[in-house]
């Protein structure tokens, strides 16, 4: 197979795309929008005083290996078209825009700065944060109104772990405009924050004691094909593939054909409009928070538009509501609340 030159990905039909091995992609973090974001992660370490700038690479995911100062970025962050397949098998491709991307980097640069200062001993950070050498769960049930730590990422993901507790508390403290002191003025959340400042101060202007820059699982060596890669994933994260939610879609919508079409509603501006009812609807009679059914709503509205479907005459809710149920149930399952390693 010949490769797929980086700046023809958007001419290459999908079922070719899907086909290529993802380390034949070619793909340059450099030129990518992705960089914008780390050169505002180094402005904002520089302001705090910090001399660690941790190294990037890409990767099938987001994360930072033990012993590495380093990031791995996602791949499909490296070019709109593989953004666009993310979110078409997926429903979501993480740090898709600039402040979820902040986000990001802001959390995993917590990992990097503790694997390159030795961090997970320090006493302070085992007095705030207890002992990150207990094994990961397979799972965790998120507290939404928990005051004992941040709120950062979504699913409340420092109640997942004590390492990723640090991680997010430290992103919280390295954020602009954060207003943390505001925020969280006292309580156990305010000491773990006061404890990162404490370590941060300390460190300061040391060099760090790990500087490689070794690069675990980079992605021009991986010959696993853009489509397995996308149905592994799919099915780690128990979700259903794109083409049953078109099915379900096609189902209780119409296509737009001819002059006719153009006078019925737009099933994705429906969907939008009918949001409040369907969510409240489903939150209560799944035993879900509204927030989350709201997000399948939206996945779903974007796939109608997509395929320029429009509501049937006489469109009741009933059938709309069955299909959300069963897209919320793919994407809702117990997998969702997933650690990233």
């Amino acid at each position: 197979m010949g490769r797929v030159n980086k700046h023809k990905i958007d001419g290459v039909r999908e079922r070719e795309l899907l086909r290529t091995p993802l380390g034949r992609l070619e793909l340059d973090l450099d030129r990518s929008p992705v960089m914008v974001g780390i050169n505002q992660l180094r402005a904002e370490l520089r302001a705090r005083g910090l001399r660690f700038y941790p190294h990037f690479w890409l990767s099938d995911e987001w994360f930072c290996p033990d012993g590495v100062p380093g990031i791995a970025v996602p791949f499909y962050l490296a070019h709109p078209r593989l953004i666009a397949l993310e979110e078409q098998w997926i429903g979501y491709a993480e740090g898709s825009d600039h402040e979820w991307l902040m986000k990001l980097l802001r959390h995993e640069t917590g990992h990097a700065i503790e694997n390159a200062y030795g961090l997970r001993r320090h006493r302070l950070r085992v007095a705030a944060f207890g002992n990150i050498e207990v094994p990961y769960p397979k799972s965790y049930l998120p507290q939404p109104f928990s005051r004992q730590y941040v709120t950062h990422l979504n699913d409340q993901y420092a109640q997942s772990h004590p390492a990723e507790d640090f991680a997010e508390t430290f992103a919280i403290w390295l954020t602009p405009g954060s207003r943390w002191r505001q925020r969280y003025p006292s309580g156990t959340v305010r000491r773990k924050l006061e404890s990162i400042e404490a370590i941060m101060s300390e460190i300061g202007n040391r060099r760090p004691l790990l500087t490689n820059k070794f690069r675990v699982d980079p992605i021009e060596k991986s010959n696993q094909t853009l489509g397995n890669y996308l149905a592994s994933k799919q099915r780690r994260l128990g979700l259903g593939s794109p083409t049953e939610m078109d099915a379900n879609l096609r189902a209780i919508f119409s296509p737009a054909v001819g002059r006719s079409s153009s006078h019925h509603q737009h099933a994705a501006r429906f969907l939008r409009i009918h949001r409040p009812t369907l969510s409240r609807a489903l939150a209560d009679q799944m035993g879900e928070y509204k927030y989350r059914i709201d997000g399948v709503i939206a996945r779903l509205a974007d796939r109608a538009r997509e395929l320029e479907l429009r509501v049937k005459p006489g469109q009741s809710l009933r059938p709309v509501l069955d299909v959300v149920a069963r897209q919320a149930l793919e994407d809702l399952s117990q997998k969702r609340h997933h650690i990233i390693l």
